[in-house]
């Protein structure tokens, strides 16, 4: 069985080796030990934390597979970006240059550097093992985050977001990025990724353009990447599309990778889940469940085969399942079909 978890202090080599196996243009987990030590123990004072509204607070999550204890994914929710260090985006929108006397009317595409999700929760750090790229487990990893927000909205903001990782080769090579590096930086890709990811922004505010950037002055390499994924990302922004997120002209300012948002009463997982009442029995069914207890630091998450009815009262759960969310019968679980 697949268990979505907060992380706990145990699972530090797990992270390690995701962060190995994550590679170039996964920002959130740079390949740096004291980084993710300090992300974990602020992950687990996030989670004891009592707060009535969105802070500085991070939440990430581990999906373990029951039968052999492995860590074989992880994923994570950001409450409010942007309020310690400035958050940054460009923007993609139009200019008209025109004149009626010589006839020429002309809209030209710019980017403009801004920080306009400043505050937003932000969706983040998703990343499943190659092996366990199946079933519904990408489903588990990301959408139970939704299920964690609709229990505990007071912590989040309206505003979702989520960065979609940009186009970039093998070799951590950005085609966007290699445009700015050779007209704004002296820094690879890579290197400007990894400092970003510790912490390390302050070189954007000194070296990044401060003017709006005409795109058709760009590389023919960098304008085809505008607002494109990953192959790798493509999975998980068309999960986020079918949840009613959508792009709004915003693009990491490195790769150009396009960011998706949602109002929360929009997001279909948060909109269509319901609360039952637990009783422990045979559990059978062919419709693909998504199950969450409603608890903070004990939260728990999975995806079971059951017979589902949204307009019952009860949900019937096995013991092992019911184990699993640590939940008892008469308990509450909230639940959604996948």
């Amino acid at each position: 069985m697949m268990i979505l978890r907060p992380i706990q202090q145990n699972d530090y080599a797990a992270l390690l080796k995701i962060a190995h196996e994550s590679g170039h243009g996964f920002t959130s987990l740079p390949l740096n030990e004291e980084l993710l030590q300090k992300k974990i123990d602020h992950s687990v004072s996030s989670f004891a934390k009592q707060t009535s509204q969105p802070g500085d607070e991070g939440y990430l999550f581990v999906l373990e597979d029951t039968e052999t204890g492995e860590v074989v994914g992880t994923s994570a929710i950001e409450a409010a970006v942007g309020l310690d260090d400035a958050f940054y985006h460009y923007h993609l929108s139009k200019v008209i240059h025109s004149s009626r006397t010589l006839d020429v009317y002309k809209a030209v595409d710019i980017l403009t550097l801004c920080n306009d999700y400043t505050g937003a929760t932000e969706l983040c750090t998703l990343f499943l093992k190659d092996g366990y790229r199946k079933n519904c487990n990408g489903k588990l990893l990301s959408k139970a985050r939704f299920m964690f927000i609709k229990q505990h909205e007071q912590r989040f903001a309206q505003t979702v977001i989520a960065e979609m990782r940009g186009v970039s080769d093998e070799n951590g090579s950005s085609p966007f990025w290699q445009w700015l590096e050779e007209h704004f930086f002296s820094m690879d890709f890579p290197t400007a990724d990894y400092l970003t990811g510790i912490g390390q922004k302050v070189f954007i505010a000194e070296l990044m353009p401060k003017y709006p950037i005409y795109v058709n002055l760009l590389s023919k390499d960098a304008q085809a990447v505008i607002g494109k994924v990953h192959d790798n990302t493509r999975p998980a922004i068309e999960l986020l599309k079918n949840e009613g997120f959508t792009f709004n002209g915003y693009v990491d300012i490195f790769d150009a990778g396009p960011t998706v948002e949602a109002k929360v009463d929009n997001i279909a997982t948060i909109r269509n889940a319901k609360d039952f009442k637990v009783e422990i029995g045979e559990a059978s069914g062919d419709t693909m469940v998504l199950l969450a207890n409603g608890k903070l630091e004990a939260y728990r998450a999975t995806v079971a085969a059951l017979s589902f009815d949204e307009r019952a009262s009860s949900l019937i759960l096995s013991q092992e399942i019911a184990d699993a969310l640590q939940l008892q019968s008469g308990d509450t679980v909230s639940a959604t079909p996948v």
